[in-house]
């Protein structure tokens, strides 16, 4: 650039100097306009700085499991409460609180003397009926021979056959009374109605028990199978193919445990609301698990990361190489100039130590994955192939290291 500075200088008159006045002030200028000529020169000659060592990798098209992680909680697959089929005072609590039980287990023992004593009754008055019935029998038996020899009318003969039937229906009462009062001694000991895990107990030892509303005394959750409950937004649900969750689509269900531990045993999808809630805008889900260890324990909050099949010509980009700004996420690509590109993308969940890349890039770009915050578009860069031992290939896996940052869009 030349830059030109006027100076106000004054000149003697020509006479006194024996030279022209305008030859003075032209070689003035001269001077100054060679003055900036020199400068403008150095700056052009300072030598431009070397590329960027950055690293890169090559995308290339692959296809990974279509997931979606989201948190869940744990419930019986049944929840039976346990109750007191016959009042009476409560003796004995035989479990421990909280412990798994067996189908049948004894939990809680109710004073069984009064049922005893009611059974003694019934089978007292069943032994006094089944007199009544012989008597009956034997005197039907004896007017039978005597109505044939015309001894008794034939009506003497008819009340004893009613007698004897009645005595044979009062019989079968008393019997059943008796298997009524064998009955009630049995609910004298509470067992479980299922297997599972026990609650606390409602009833302490010596309060008096009764069978109405107040007959609770504990509850079962059946932990084997686990049910496990979840719900998906209209937002994640536009993630997956066909924009919905079914049967047929999820292949699988892990869960990732409290303690960040995956559970060995994959579920399966049995339930699905058929509409949506309009007040959370969110379909509720169920799977089921086998959990024969007794691992997950009902109320637990869990995540549940659901399979729905593959989603082909996707890219892997290592954490690192994906910077997000206000508009969204976007990588730096080498071209073939080795100058910096920025490509916007569409980015997916977390694959590994990878993102998913669903659109934004082809296949054979440049991707860098280093120097970032050096990089300026259009700058020069000295790019390397990231070394194969440290590659995103061998990162890749079905595992996700853990959930992207929130308010990306799949």
């Amino acid at each position: 650039m030349l830059e030109i500075t006027v100076f106000r200088i004054q000149i003697p008159s020509g006479r006194s100097l024996g030279l022209r006045p305008p030859l003075h002030s032209l070689v003035l200028l001269v001077m100054l306009v060679s003055g900036c000529s020199k400068s403008e020169g150095d700056a052009h000659n300072t030598p431009a700085p070397p590329p960027l060592p950055v690293t890169t990798i090559t995308a290339q098209p692959t296809h990974v499991p279509i997931t979606i992680e989201v948190m869940a909680q744990t419930e019986g697959a049944k929840e039976t409460e346990v109750r007191a089929q016959v009042g009476g005072i409560l003796i004995k609590q035989l479990y421990r609180e909280g412990a798994p039980v067996k189908a049948g287990q004894p939990l809680f023992q109710i004073d069984r003397k009064p049922y005893d004593i009611a059974l003694a009754q019934a089978k007292a008055n069943l032994a006094e009926v089944k007199a009544k019935v012989d008597q009956a029998v034997r005197e039907e038996a004896r007017l039978r021979g005597l109505l044939d020899k015309q001894y008794v009318s034939r009506k003497a003969y008819d009340d004893a056959v009613f007698a004897s039937a009645m005595a044979r229906a009062a019989q079968q009462s008393a019997e059943a009374a008796v298997r009524q009062a064998e009955l009630n001694q049995s609910y004298t000991t509470v067992v479980a109605p299922v297997a599972g895990i026990s609650h606390r107990a409602v009833k302490s030892e010596g309060n008096l028990i009764s069978t109405g509303d107040d007959s609770l005394l504990t509850s079962i959750h059946q932990s084997n199978p686990m049910w496990v409950r979840f719900s998906l937004s209209e937002s994640d649900m536009a993630r997956l193919p066909g924009g919905q969750l079914t049967q047929q689509t999820v292949t699988g269900i892990e869960l990732k445990l409290p303690d960040g531990s995956t559970y060995p045993l994959k579920g399966q999808l049995n339930f699905l609301a058929s509409s949506i809630d309009p007040t959370l805008g969110t379909q509720q889900f169920r799977a089921e698990f086998e959990n024969p260890n007794g691992v997950l324990l009902p109320g637990q909050f869990v995540r549940a990361r659901i399979l729905a099949g593959e989603r082909e010509g996707v890219f892997l980009v290592p954490q690192a190489a994906v910077a997000q700004t206000e508009q969204g996420y976007l990588v730096f690509v080498a071209d073939a100039e080795n100058k910096v590109a920025p490509h916007p993308v569409h980015v997916g969940t977390w694959q590994g130590k990878d993102w998913v890349i669903l659109d934004g890039l082809k296949a054979g770009d440049q991707v860098i994955v280093d120097n970032l915050i050096k990089l300026r578009p259009g700058s020069l860069v000295a790019p390397h192939p990231l070394q194969p031992s440290t590659s995103t290939a061998a990162n890749n896996n079905n595992t996700p290291s853990a959930a992207p940052p929130a308010g990306h869009k799949d």
